[in-house]
């Protein structure tokens, strides 16, 4: 266990030093190739989608998480092997300096032209951004980030945690987790991916689910330090249920409200009340984002040490 937390200790110090490398080698990159080769719309027979996104799904876990399990099943006496390979192939799990990259890309772009701000928040959601006041380009980005403290952040660690408790094997749980939330990332849409992306969308809700609520604890504890426990829990309990799906709603209502700024997706929902512009409070999520990763890594660690 000890090593555990040595693994998920460098992990995160890694990813805060260098973020996710942009490359094609990259093995996200790789899992979405991977992803779109099988998953395409309109290829096979209407009525053997869902199974095909099904054995997909599965087919695509399997590939993805065996190297994973492989480094774990290495003999003991490569410990010096074993764990650079383990520290490395974690920190592609989890994604929180891109998160405040991306963000960052998108204030950037909009301080030079609002055409360019719309395009770089297209990179992050799939509404149409073409007729988004800033502030909505914002919203679109923070909320991303937002959303996104779940899927990129608490969900591989926890996943990490459990499988390292259980079996001894973190990274595969981490690896697992990412391939299933990828693959809700590319297919899990009620559009013409409806039918071959159901049960990537279903399984993502489901090993979601448990990370969330988890997400929303570690907010109430970074809100309540901050002495905006109470602005956070009176947003929740408003907005969480406008967000669509069983999970987002939970880190963004909070946030939106430990911070007093508001989500506006135009015609959908809007969360939170603003008590300051996202272009002023964004520094806020951002610091929130940071915060709950630096709570829950150490708790996990702390964990996996006794």
């Amino acid at each position: 266990m000890a090593f555990g937390a040595v693994i998920l200790f460098f992990a995160v110090i890694l990813d805060r030093l260098i973020g996710d490398p942009r490359s094609r080698w990259h093995p996200v990159a790789l899992l979405g190739t991977l992803i779109g080769w099988w998953g395409k719309t309109n290829y096979y027979p209407k009525r053997l989608e869902r199974f095909t996104g099904a054995a997909g799904w599965l087919m695509t876990v399997v590939v993805f998480t065996l190297p994973f399990l492989l480094i774990c099943l290495m003999p003991g006496q490569y410990w010096f092997v074993q764990l650079p390979l383990a520290v490395v192939l974690l920190s592609f799990c989890f994604a929180s300096r891109s998160l405040e990259e991306h963000v960052t890309a998108v204030e950037a772009a909009l301080a030079r032209d609002e055409a360019k701000g719309r395009e770089a928040a297209q990179m992050l959601v799939s509404r149409d951004v073409h007729k988004l006041s800033p502030e909505q380009v914002r919203s679109a980005a923070y909320e991303s980030a937002a959303e996104n403290l779940v899927d990129s952040i608490v969900a591989p660690i926890f996943w990490f945690a459990v499988f390292e408790l259980l079996f001894g094997m973190g990274i595969a749980g981490a690896a697992l987790f990412r391939a299933a939330n990828t693959m809700d990332a590319m297919l899990g849409y009620t559009d013409d991916r409806i039918r071959i992306g159901w049960f990537a969308a279903r399984m993502d809700d489901i090993l979601s689910w448990i990370p969330a609520w988890i997400t929303g604890g570690l907010l109430i504890i970074v809100f309540t330090c901050r002495g905006r426990a109470g602005k956070a829990l009176a947003v929740y309990h408003a907005d969480h249920k406008k967000r669509p799906g069983f999970n987002g709603g939970i880190p963004m209502s909070l946030i939106a409200g430990g911070c007093g700024v508001m989500f506006d997706k135009p015609g959908v929902y809007t969360i939170g009340s603003p008590e300051q512009t996202l272009a002023k409070g964004g520094h806020c999520i951002i610091r929130t984002l940071q915060e709950t990763l630096m709570l829950f890594s150490g708790v996990i660690i702390f964990v996996l040490l006794i």
